[in-house]
């Protein structure tokens, strides 16, 4: 597959967030739970490597709960904190607020032994686009402080934003990577919207999707679709789709890409149920 694309702006918003590194204390990575490893921008390792960090399972309401313990149990094994969060209904919240200051303890200790006054914590946000980052900073504040949309890189312009008298948090655009040489990566981040729908064919998109529904969710799929015989090619359950779902061309012939759409869009709303689409022992 091997897409090789990078918007002008990341190029920008990856410039601003280098800068503006030694402005925090603490960098929160923001995951999408149904795939932590894809959604998890490796220029960020090396780039934060001396910084104390949090990685936030985002939209944990979406994923498969069992794989999500499995990946929370690999955070702890890399001693990384972890915090599962829905930002919608605010389950999370307050587990990450305690996170926060847990991990900072060891600085304010050292401040206080200083005689030094406790000041703000400054929080640098960031994560790929579509990761959920804004809504999960204005579930923090209660307002809304950052841009959200259902697109990709709606998030622009550096804004520091003020959570309690003790944590400020530094917002930033949703960040890609350059290049994407794995396939699997690509395919996870385009189901899950990290990438323009335009990027890649919806179609093609959405057979992918079903192959991994059949080997790992059968029965979601089928309950989902009214589907009798699941032992077919991918391609001839779209067709039952779109005529269980009486998705019809003019001439009466199957509307596979209406029904690829709505698949991809059921899936992407938790519609089939929670899924996640890796695990890490994939990796």
């Amino acid at each position: 597959m091997n897409i090789n694309w990078y918007p002008g702006h990341m190029t920008k918003a990856k410039k601003m967030i280098t800068e503006n590194l030694k402005l925090v204390d603490l960098v929160v990575e923001i995951l999408d739970a149904r795939i932590p490893y894809s959604s998890r921008n490796p220029d960020f390792k090396e780039l934060f490597s001396n910084k104390l960090q949090i990685i936030v399972l985002n939209k944990a309401d979406l994923a498969d709960p069992v794989t999500t313990e499995k990946w929370r149990k690999y955070y702890d094994k890399i001693d990384t904190p972890v915090i599962l969060v829905d930002s919608k209904s605010g389950f999370g919240m307050r587990d990450f607020l305690n996170s926060v200051n847990k991990v900072m303890r060891d600085k304010f200790e050292k401040d206080r032994a200083k005689g030094m006054k406790r000041r703000p914590v400054k929080v640098m946000v960031c994560g790929i686009p579509n990761s959920g980052k804004s809504t999960f900073i204005n579930k923090l504040t209660g307002c809304s402080a950052a841009r959200t949309g259902n697109r990709p890189g709606v998030t622009k312009d550096k804004q520091w934003i003020k959570i309690n008298p003790d944590i400020f948090l530094l917002d930033t655009p949703g960040v890609l990577w350059p290049k994407f040489d794995d396939d699997l990566v690509a395919i996870n981040l385009a189901l899950t919207h990290a990438i323009k729908d335009e990027i890649l064919d919806s179609e093609r998109l959405c057979i992918k999707l079903i192959d991994f529904l059949l080997k790992k969710y059968p029965e979601n799929l089928m309950g989902r679709y009214n589907l009798i015989d699941i032992n077919k090619d991918s391609h001839e359950i779209l067709k039952d789709i779109c005529e269980n779902r009486k998705f019809l061309i003019p001439g009466g012939g199957p509307d596979i890409q209406k029904a690829a759409s709505t698949v991809l869009d059921e899936f992407r709303k938790g519609q089939i149920g929670t899924i996640s689409l890796e695990e890490p022992d994939d990796f």
